[in-house]
């Protein structure tokens, strides 16, 4: 991800990341698993329906298209893609640790301070995501602590002289 953070984000970007996820896990014995690909079959996240797999490559198209059309992106609009990655939901498995992936790879080429979900904000980021529709300001607002401690972690190990 570090090699080309600097890059556009694109559908093989995504895949790929899928692909070194899910490569040598149980799932991907399995024949209609399809590691590195869309879903095969329709899924469901925190009780929500997701984009069928029929529509994924449309709906990942036009999510990315929307996304890059912008030269500079702001932390919200990177917030957004998430929610929005999330909902299409385009892999069988390994959608939210894909999505967090882009996060992190898209703070870096739009120069905004990184940051992990870590068990302390785990379930901040899993109410925010299921309240976005309604209040963005749940997974924002998680999303910015997470990003206050990792800023607290660089400035520990790396400290302004």
């Amino acid at each position: 991800m570090l090699d080309i953070a600097q890059e556009p984000l694109t559908p093989s970007i995504l895949k790929e990341f899928h692909k070194i996820l899910k490569s040598s896990t149980s799932d991907s014995r399995k024949q209609w698993f399809n590691v590195g690909e869309y879903k095969t079959r329709p899924n469901v996240v925190g009780g929500i329906k997701t984009t069928p797999p029929g529509k994924v490559a449309t709906e990942v198209d036009r999510l990315i298209a929307n996304y890059n059309s912008k030269t500079q992106n702001s932390f919200e609009d990177i917030i957004d893609f998430h929610y929005k990655f999330e909902l299409i939901h385009p892999f069988q498995d390994g959608n939210g640790r894909v999505g967090r992936i882009v996060l992190f790879k898209e703070c870096l080429k739009n120069n905004i301070t990184p940051f992990i979900i870590d068990h302390e904000h785990k379930l901040f980021y899993y109410r925010g995501l299921k309240e976005y529709a309604t209040e963005s300001g749940y997974l924002i607002g998680t999303c910015q602590s997470a990003q206050d401690a990792y800023q607290a972690m660089l400035d520990y190990f790396y400290p302004a002289n």
